[in-house]
């Protein structure tokens, strides 16, 4: 079965995900919606595509299977429902949005009026998840540590709070997805945000450039995942350590290692994530099996309530229970 694929927005992950469609046998990516006609023409030209900067005048135009939504967090939600008031399967990359108000309206849309589609947590699936997962299943969790540590995007949208809705929602959120994917649900969340250095650089920074997160788990366990962009270009960790009755399980996005009784173990991650989930998602959409689809929208609003708590706990100074 042949695929149309449109792309909307026109920054490194759209990149990326028409990098993979293109290479996959039997695929198009026919169309690129973007902000400007001139960013809309750069990536079409990419692959042969049709540029447009209106989403209604892309689907009207061009007969497509899917697309891949790649917009910054605070463009959310008038998209969303285009594609599913036209019956039009999506991949939406992370987060859903910079609020929790806006994802709740689109999981309601989509219950409405069901579709093929998919949300880009990505880490998912990495093999080293899927061996993580599995040998948590025969182990207590005790107590879990995240991080993610680096540099400020430089794109001014992030520097805001209405338009990247901080780190721990725009970046962490990757964490946080993992942490629920392999360790379960989380229960209440106790956050402590600071400016530290970020705001002395830039004019007009609204977004914290610290936080500790520490969060109470459905299963008794508890959780602390940390973050900070004020590092210098090229240093940085990003992580889940966990801790429990066997041993200790260190997740990087490279690598798992396991040390049990004094005894290591390392894990490398031979698959590429990005390609994986594309795969599952086209493979949907032809046989219309989800089953290879990790995390759909009603899965990822669970990440998103986590995160968006976060922010209220920082702001208040007070636990927010999910």
């Amino acid at each position: 079965m042949s695929l149309n694929i449109g792309i909307i927005g026109t920054g490194w992950f759209s990149k990326v995900h028409g990098d993979n469609l293109a290479v996959q046998e039997g695929v198009s990516v026919s169309a690129i919606c973007g902000t400007s006609l001139v960013k809309a023409e750069g990536l079409a030209s990419r692959y042969g595509a049709q540029a447009f900067t209106n989403v209604n005048d892309m689907l009207n135009e061009v007969k497509l299977d899917a697309v891949y939504i790649c917009v910054p967090p605070m463009s959310h939600g008038e998209i969303e429902s285009v594609l599913i008031d036209r019956g039009v399967p999506f991949l939406v990359e992370k987060p859903l949005g910079t609020d929790l108000e806006t994802p709740e309206s689109i999981l309601r849309k989509i219950e409405q009026k069901p579709l093929i589609h998919s949300v880009g947590y990505h880490f998912r699936y990495k093999d080293s998840s899927t061996q993580l997962k599995e040998l948590l299943k025969s182990q207590t969790i005790g107590m879990v540590l995240g991080t993610w540590m680096g540099d400020m995007p430089q794109v001014p949208w992030w520097r805001q709070q209405n338009g990247s809705g901080g780190q721990f929602i725009e970046q962490t959120t990757h964490i946080v997805d993992l942490l629920r994917y392999t360790a379960g649900e989380v229960q209440e969340v106790y956050a402590a945000y600071s400016n530290r250095v970020v705001h002395e650089r830039f004019e007009g920074v609204s977004v914290a450039d610290v936080g500790t997160v520490t969060m109470k788990m459905s299963s008794g366990a508890v959780a602390t995942i940390s973050n900070t962009c004020i590092l210098p270009g090229g240093v940085g960790e990003v992580g889940l350590n966990i801790y429990t009755d066997a041993g200790i399980l260190n997740w990087k996005p490279e690598q798992l290692e396991v040390t049990n009784a004094g005894v290591k173990s390392i894990y490398s991650v031979t698959n590429d994530a990005y390609v994986a989930e594309t795969e599952a998602f086209l493979h949907a959409l032809r046989t219309g099996d989800t089953s290879g689809i990790h995390s759909n929208y009603a899965d990822a609003i669970k990440t998103q309530r986590v995160t968006t708590a976060a922010l209220e706990s920082a702001r208040t100074g007070k636990p927010v229970r999910i």
